[in-house]
């Protein structure tokens, strides 16, 4: 790369400019997850399904007669580092695109980054309701709302778990208290008792004085929005305590991670999620067999949707016929992608429609599909 640079200099002496993204051997696109941290395991998974796009997209020839590079930086779901990291990929790395950056909290900082440099930016699970609302121009979301999952499942789930009075437990950051917060009005507005809401920090280990007053609490009910490391230590303690009512909620429930860390301890759960390896249809059964293959575990949410999300951006990028910002912007509003779980278009304001998404309950260690619905335009 530094023969290149130096070419270049010298191309540009010479009369001709090019940009530095157009100059690339490859085209980068820049990738924000949680690598390290209590969400490790969910960051990890999604840059494997990205992975797993990109390879498939290199050996049909990449795009643009260029192979596609990923350039994966740890933001640890933290605000602070994700700006960091959006920063280096932006100004240093000469990414034409970016995706993350996992925690709502995190995404919302790196948006007016992208935002001030005119780039690209994807999230693929950021779930916020408010992040489509903010007036971005270059931000567009391929995940499921909290708002959307609460309007679609809570009256099934009020009916088929006969909920009355129901707890809700979430993590102490913008997605869990708005998992909590949708929830609990839909319900409420169904004639289901709010009991109590409790949150819990990231990476939080003992749960029990929270189980000792949900025990006394008397629900038939428990709402729990939670990801894989925190989720799984909650529930195993949940069952240690004795507890038989019934659980169901956001998060990593019908993934493979959070089935292998909790065991016997997840059975009954119910989850609502926007992907279960479970889903039918051939597209869905090819994309679980090649990353079955890749990664020797079956994919859940976060593999699909790092799988979904580059994809996404790769056809942005060959769609725009060029690395131009504004060009893989406005390519992108016109997304038709056909996904393992349906088909991706974005509105005005970036926010994702026409996929699937579905209630499952873990039976047998295996997430089983219990209701399906599309999502409508907003």
């Amino acid at each position: 790369m530094r023969k290149l640079s130096i070419a270049l200099v010298l191309a540009g002496i010479a009369g001709g400019t090019m940009s530095a993204a157009s100059a690339q051997e490859t085209i980068k696109i820049g990738v924000i997850q949680p690598l390290t941290g209590s969400v490790a395991y969910n960051g990890l998974t999604y840059v494997n399904g990205a992975k797993l796009a990109v390879e498939r997209r290199n050996a049909a020839g990449g795009v643009l007669g260029k192979k596609i590079e990923l350039v994966i930086e740890d933001g640890q779901c933290q605000p602070a580092k994700s700006v960091n990291a959006a920063e280096k990929l932006i100004a240093r790395d000469k990414v034409v695109a970016l995706s993350g950056a996992f925690c709502s909290s995190a995404t919302a900082a790196v948006m007016p980054v992208a935002e001030k440099y005119k780039m690209p930016f994807l999230t693929g699970v950021s779930s916020k309701a408010d992040l489509t609302e903010k007036g971005m121009q270059y931000f567009f979301r391929s995940a499921e709302t909290d708002r959307l999952m609460s309007k679609t499942f809570s009256k099934i789930l009020v009916d088929k778990l006969q909920l009355k009075r129901v707890a809700y437990i979430g993590v102490n950051d913008d997605w869990g208290r708005g998992g909590v917060e949708d929830f609990s009005k839909d319900m409420a507005a169904l004639g289901v008792t709010t009991v109590m809401k409790e949150y819990f920090d990231h990476g939080a280990t003992d749960f029990y004085t929270l189980l000792t007053k949900l025990r006394s609490a008397n629900v038939d009910g428990v709402f729990v929005a939670a990801e894989t490391q925190d989720g799984s230590i909650l529930v195993k303690q949940f069952k240690e305590f004795g507890l038989k009512t019934k659980v169901f909620g956001v998060g990593s429930w019908a993934t493979a991670d959070f089935i292998g860390l909790t065991g016997d301890a997840s059975e009954g759960i119910y989850a609502a999620v926007p992907y279960a390896s479970s889903m039918p249809g051939d597209r869905n059964k090819a994309f679980v067999e090649q990353y079955q293959k890749a990664y020797k575990e079956k994919p859940g949410k976060y593999g699909a949707a790092g799988f979904n999300a580059m994809n996404i951006l790769m056809e942005g990028v060959a769609r725009a016929g060029n690395t131009q910002s504004d060009a893989i912007r406005d390519a992108l509003r016109k997304t038709e992608y056909q996904a393992p779980n349906g088909t991706y278009r974005f509105t005005d304001k970036g926010e994702g429609y026409g996929f699937d998404v579905v209630l499952v309950q873990i039976q047998n260690k295996e997430p089983k599909v219990v209701a399906e619905a599309p999502t409508e335009k907003p």
